[in-house]
C-alpha cells in the first residue's frame, strides 16, 4: 500500500478494522457478498487527513468514535450512529459553508453503494445534516447521541480546551484576525443560546457546566 497522510496515523489500522467491522454489521443481511468496506474505510480516512485540516482531522474522528461508545446506552442504534460519526465531517473545507450537506451527500452515495439498506443510509444522511445546528428534536435519541458527542470537546479541561479553539483558529488562518473573532464569537454566542449544550443525562451532568464556562471565557477573551 502506497505512504499517505491517512495511514501515517498511529491508529490508522484500527481505525480501518473498526470501520470494516462495522459496515459488515450495517450492510443488508442478505448481502452475504456485499462490497469491501475497506475501500470506503481508506477514502473517509484519507478525507480526514486533507492537509487543510486542523481540528477536523482523524484525531477528531478518533475522539467522537469514543464519545459516541461512552453514550451508547441512549442512542435507539449505535451502529448508525457510529456511521454518522464517521461521515458527519468527512467533506470539509474552512472556506465554504455547506460541509455538513456535502457530507451528507457523501454518505449518501457510498452507502447506497456499500449495500447499506436504504431506512438506515437515510438516518446516517439525517444524522450528519443535525450536525448543522446540533440541536436535535425532543425524543430525538439518535441525534442526541451524535450532538453530544460531537460537541463533548467543548467540556474539556483548560489546556484541551485552548489547544482546541487553537486548532480552530489554525483551519481559519487565512481570515483576518477582527473578522474571525466576530465569526468565532457569533457562534459562540449560537451555542450558548441553547437551552441545552448536551441532550443526553450523561452529557447534562458531566459536561455540561465545563462547556459553558470554557465557552464564555472563550467569548469573553475574544470580546475584550
Amino acid at each position: 500500500m502506497p505512504h499517505t497522510r491517512a495511514a501515517a496515523h498511529p491508529r490508522y489500522d484500527a481505525l480501518l478494522a473498526e470501520w470494516n467491522h462495522l459496515l459488515r454489521r450495517c450492510q443488508a443481511a442478505t448481502d452475504d457478498d456485499g462490497p469491501d468496506p475497506e475501500p470506503y474505510g481508506r477514502e473517509l480516512l484519507e478525507r480526514w487527513s486533507e492537509p487543510q485540516r486542523r481540528y477536523h482531522t482523524v484525531d477528531h474522528l478518533v475522539d467522537v468514535l469514543a464519545r459516541a461508545t461512552e453514550l451508547t446506552a441512549y442512542a435507539d442504534d449505535p451502529d448508525t450512529v457510529a456511521l454518522a460519526v464517521w461521515f458527519h465531517d468527512a467533506v470539509y473545507r474552512p472556506d465554504r459553508s455547506e460541509n455538513e450537506e456535502r457530507s451528507a451527500d457523501l454518505a449518501r452515495r457510498a452507502l447506497s453503494e456499500a449495500g447499506v439498506p436504504d431506512d438506515r443510509a437515510s438516518e446516517v444522511v439525517r444524522l450528519v445534516r443535525l450536525t448543522i445546528t446540533h440541536d436535535p428534536a425532543l425524543g430525538d435519541a439518535n441525534g442526541e447521541v451524535l450532538c453530544d458527542a460531537d460537541l463533548a470537546v467543548l467540556a474539556g479541561d483548560p489546556s484541551s480546551y485552548a489547544s482546541y479553539a487553537a486548532a480552530v483558529r489554525a483551519e481559519y488562518a487565512f481570515v483576518p484576525d477582527a473578522d474571525f473573532r466576530d465569526g468565532r464569537a457569533a457562534v459562540l454566542r449560537q451555542l450558548l443560546d441553547l437551552p441545552e449544550l448536551f441532550r443526553t443525562p450523561y452529557g447534562q451532568e458531566h459536561w455540561e457546566r465545563t462547556a459553558r464556562r470554557n465557552l464564555t471565557t472563550e467569548l469573553e477573551l475574544l470580546e475584550a
